[in-house]
């Protein structure tokens, strides 16, 4: 099971980022968490099948219809094991 870490940039906070992250995470079969991060982007780190892992990473390059997604940063990293999906703050 992969680990990535995502850093969404954009106008990504304010417009029910983490929220939505959330369900499609949920809808998806995803487990970790996101947060929003100071410098006003959204961070996720996420596991799950491969291809749980890419319908996520594509749906973050879209977001909820409010956000503007400039961009998003994915790396892999060590699996954690998480269960569930949270919204960190």
């Amino acid at each position: 099971m992969p680990h990535l870490n995502l850093q969404i940039i954009g106008k990504v906070q304010g417009v029910f980022y983490r929220d939505t992250t959330k369900r499609k995470a949920h809808e998806f079969g995803v487990h970790g968490f996101v947060r929003n991060q100071p410098d006003g982007s959204v961070y996720a780190e996420v596991e799950g099948t491969q291809e749980a892992l890419n319908a996520i990473v594509a749906w973050c390059h879209m977001g909820p219809v409010q956000a503007v997604v400039a961009g998003v940063v994915v790396s892999e990293s060590d699996i954690v094991g998480f269960e569930g999906f949270q919204i960190r703050r």
